[in-house]
């Protein structure tokens, strides 16, 4: 197999992974033995986060899943071994730190981070900074996160961070000059939008600073699932087309051929996370347990990754104004 050196760029094109859209996460993983690696996953107990927290762990590894509610995530990781939960709230750098430093005081390597919590396309609400809480949640917090850990990354001697993207960062890039709403009028689709273009900048970077250490990163667009991210709507807004009969009752989903199982939505990040056909590349956009093909910005495709969500000065210029917005460097 040909490795990519630390000084080259895995190109953003598919390779070939022998999975498809239809993998599961435990296929992707058959065979592989996790026995002593560390691995946290964000969110890791509802949904995809629940179903990656599960099948790291039945493969050998310890899975630590930060928590906001120790009484729900006890009762979704019974029987799950190897697992274990901490206090932290992604909004809260007080909570990422104490988070971290805990971790960082046990003394053990980190060779995986999967950062799969997030919110989508709620009414607008701000953290106790006045973030606008789509970026604070799903970026600010994760990045906070990651460099706290750095250390512990390094000490792996190869670590993989994953970064759930979506595709609904098609609908639009970073509003650097006013990334939180504060003069624009919010709207909770380009906010959203916004923070999951952020996801795949922020692995670009991170893989692009990491490289050298033998930390690679990648983003993943999990897929359509059904789960409760979208809470707060409506079907329509879901993705639910609703197929009626002749007297108006609801007989189906129009769009049920596109919709994954969590456990096939769980897929991509545990073969981005643990693959060995990735052996020395990094820093692209994931989807369908491959490298996504880029495509145009006017592209009608759903599937492919637009320009402005893998522009490497782009992703320079969002580590630079996350920094700023945390006040946490990489190497702190």
């Amino acid at each position: 197999m040909y490795l990519y050196s630390a000084n080259e760029t895995t190109p953003q094109a598919p390779i070939g992974s022998g999975f498809g859209p239809r993998s599961t996460a435990r296929e992707v993983l058959a065979g592989r033995d996790l026995t002593g690696k560390i691995a946290i996953v964000t969110g890791g107990y509802s949904g995809i986060g629940l179903e990656t927290t599960r099948v790291l762990a039945e493969a050998g590894a310890t899975v630590i899943v930060p928590v906001r509610s120790q009484e729900k995530a006890q009762a979704a990781l019974a029987g799950i071994p190897r697992v274990e939960t901490e206090r932290m709230e992604l909004t809260d750098p007080a909570s990422i730190d104490g988070f971290a430093e805990r971790f960082l005081a046990s003394g053990r390597p980190l060779h995986i981070v999967v950062n799969s919590a997030g919110i989508m396309a709620n009414p607008l609400t701000r953290d106790a900074r006045g973030y606008e809480s789509q970026f604070a949640t799903n970026h600010l917090g994760h990045f906070q996160l990651t460099a706290r850990l750095w250390p512990a990354l390094r000490e792996a001697g190869g670590a993989r961070v994953v970064a759930v993207t979506s595709r609904a960062h098609r609908l639009g890039g970073i509003d650097f000059d006013d990334p939180n709403f504060e003069r624009r009028e919010y709207d909770k689709w380009k906010a959203y939008a916004q923070s999951k273009t952020a996801n795949a900048l922020f692995a670009l970077e991170l893989d692009k600073l990491g490289k050298s250490s033998g930390v690679r990163a990648f983003s993943v667009h999990p897929g359509l699932i059904p789960t409760d991210i979208g809470r707060s709507l409506t079907d329509e807004e879901n993705g639910v087309q609703k197929v009626t009969d002749k007297n108006g009752s609801k007989v189906g989903d129009a769009n049920a051929d596109q919709m994954k199982t969590v456990p096939q939505g769980a897929a991509t990040s545990v073969w981005c996370a643990t693959s060995s056909r990735l052996d020395g590349m990094g820093g692209v956009y994931c989807e369908d347990n491959d490298i996504s093909e880029a495509v145009p910005a006017d592209s009608v495709k759903g599937t492919g990754v637009r320009p402005w969500a893998i522009d490497p000065e782009a992703a320079k210029r969002l580590w630079t104004l996350s920094e700023a917005l945390t006040g946490v460097k990489l190497n702190d």
